[in-house]
């Protein structure tokens, strides 16, 4: 599971608060924060709400006075996870049926990685069954970009037989 302690002052004083995931507002949470520890994942810091401002990349680590490493003039506001899609990291979903469109059903813009465990697939770059589509049987996908960059966005199960 993705982490990042967020401090109200440098050097990891006052007020924390953990987050799990995507803040688009952290102000309902603390006032200022001016120190960070991220335990695990990438995060991409913004120095505004709702994701806008400058932003500034974090990786696991200790961040006592994050404002003078990175120059920073504000503080952060809110802040995005980046998951960590290649290998079989990240988000998880399982999937035994077809899925129209997997950013609706699972808010997974895309896939980098899978384990077809049984059965036959065709997985399409675009939602609802359209553009370009590849055909996966039961083995491990570990990563996608390794195989020429492809992306999904919708999937189909082969029910069809022709014997």
């Amino acid at each position: 599971m993705l982490s990042v302690t967020f401090f109200e002052d440098r050097n990891f004083q006052g007020r924390s608060y953990e987050c799990m995931g995507d803040c688009a507002d952290m102000h309902s949470y603390m006032s200022r924060c001016h120190s960070c520890r991220v335990e695990s994942g990438c995060w991409m810091m913004y120095d505004h709400p709702n994701y806008m401002g400058n932003q500034y990349f974090f990786k696991r680590g200790d961040y006592a006075d994050y404002m003078s490493m990175f120059g920073m003039s504000n503080c952060i506001r809110s802040c995005r996870m980046i998951p960590m899609r290649e290998n079989f990291m990240g988000q998880m979903y399982e999937m035994m049926d077809d899925c129209d469109n997997c950013m609706d059903r699972y808010r997974m813009p895309h896939c980098q990685s899978c384990n077809v465990m049984d059965g036959h697939w065709l997985m399409y770059e675009q939602p609802h069954y359209r553009g370009r589509m590849w055909h996966f049987r039961p083995g491990e996908y570990r990563s996608f970009s390794n195989m020429g960059g492809m992306r999904f966005m919708s999937m189909r199960r082969i029910m069809d037989s022709w014997y």
